[in-house]
């Protein structure tokens, strides 16, 4: 028996010489305090104050031919549950990822299933990783890189099998709502990398569910955006640029016509602890002469990171409206071996007028220190808005019912345990 159990060990111990498996994690809480995120305050609501968490449990494990990933989560506002219920109707629970890779040699490989799909900037694809809950893809991609060369084609099919007709409805109805949810997707990314040069190539199409009036499918709407990013760095200077056109249908079979963002951001490293940039971003509105619309949406991006900290657009809002003109400048400061400050200014403007005849939206403040500690780190950030009165007209607040001040602050403690590893 003994030796049974010494051959056994000397087995597992034999396979783990050839894989690796990795355990570790993220809890991450937040707390937030909004007077007049996302959109104009008034004068007669009070400021939000929250406090919810992000806690995974991510498992790798990797082999010479294959990996695969696993990575569970939930999001807990605390107090949304009251205690010694007999359920929990919390549902945040999920899958974030689950996904096997596969080698196929000579540089190709393919991964399947449930993932994030994050390029560049992450202006159209990115994981949205502020958001607590995260942005996943279920496809699957085929790889290929060889050098400094990256080839990524990904397709993607969604269903909701809690349709009425379950599998039957598969090629029909995907019922499953939500901002800019797909039915369908095939992309086709490629970079290349040279000394102080790279760019890429996207080329993205999603297909959107219609619905006839008695809430039956009726065909699909799909929208094409194309662009490049391109980025050059050398020494202490730094230049990024982004090119995308949009076409197609949106969901309703609404028609997009030649809608566009255009982006430009300068960067220099004034010295080991001072980095400058300035930047502008200008995004097509909707052209309320034409039928159909303009205006240009970022989709599937990390929104967040761009046009203000505080999300007045495109983050669930601001899509057909009338575009935005975006001219910002930063400053990032090193002030320890492990602390650092970010701060921004914004200045917004219509890409086309307000039915008023404004154009100018408003200025914000964004700043953000980052201190971290041995095994864990926190964030702590404000924004203030000076809103013009196109901002007012946009939002549908009149400014003398707005609250005075439009601003918003938070604190994040971001703790990642690794737990095992058995490469080490």
């Amino acid at each position: 028996m003994k030796k049974h159990i010494l051959l056994a060990l000397l087995f597992v111990s034999f396979k783990v010489t050839f894989a690796q498996f990795t355990l570790d994690g993220q809890f991450r809480p937040r707390t937030e305090y909004r007077n007049g995120f996302g959109s104009i305050i008034p004068d007669d609501a009070d400021p939000g104050f929250a406090i919810n968490t992000r806690a995974r449990l991510n498992a790798g494990f990797t082999t010479e031919k294959f990996k695969v990933f696993l990575s569970l989560q939930d999001v807990l506002v605390w107090g949304e549950n009251r205690q010694i219920r007999p359920d929990d109707e919390n549902d945040s629970f999920a899958i974030f990822e689950a996904w096997a890779s596969l080698d196929l040699g000579s540089g190709w490989s393919t991964k399947l299933g449930r993932q994030v799909l994050s390029y560049d900037d992450q202006r159209i694809l990115g994981g949205l990783d502020w958001a607590q809950q995260g942005r996943n893809h279920d496809a699957a991609m085929i790889k290929y890189q060889k050098g400094n060369f990256i080839l990524d084609a990904a397709f993607a099919f969604n269903q909701d099998f809690d349709n009425p007709g379950g599998f039957v409805n598969v090629g029909n109805t995907f019922n499953t709502t939500g901002f800019f949810t797909y039915k369908t997707m095939q992309m086709l990314y490629m970079k290349q990398k040279w000394t102080d040069f790279s760019g890429s190539l996207l080329l993205l199409n999603n297909g959107f569910q219609n619905f006839d009036g008695d809430g039956n499918g009726d065909g699909i709407s799909n929208l094409q955006t194309v662009g490049t990013h391109l980025e050059y760095k050398k020494g202490k200077l730094g230049l990024a640029a982004n090119a995308f056109l949009q076409t197609g249908e949106r969901q309703g079979a609404l028609d997009v016509k030649s809608a566009y963002l255009l982006g430009l951001d300068l960067s220099y490293k004034v010295s080991s602890k001072v980095t400058l940039a300035i930047g502008t971003e200008l995004i097509s509105g909707n052209d309320v002469d034409e039928e159909g619309t303009s205006a240009f949406f970022p989709l599937y991006g990390t929104n967040h990171k761009f046009n203000g900290l505080m999300d007045y657009f495109y983050v669930g809002n601001h899509a057909n409206s009338v575009g935005l003109f975006d001219l910002h400048a930063q400053a990032k400061f090193k002030l320890g071996e492990k602390s650092s400050l970010m701060a921004q200014v914004l200045n917004f403007q219509g890409e086309q007028d307000l039915p008023s005849g404004e154009s100018a939206l408003g200025t914000e403040f964004d700043m953000v220190f980052l201190q971290s500690f041995k095994g864990y780190a926190l964030k702590i950030g404000y924004s203030h808005l000076f809103p013009a009165d196109g901002m007012y007209e946009l939002k549908g607040v009149a400014e003398d019912a707005a609250a005075s001040s439009q601003n918003w602050g938070w604190a994040m403690l971001i703790i990642k345990p690794k737990f095992l590893n058995t490469a080490k």
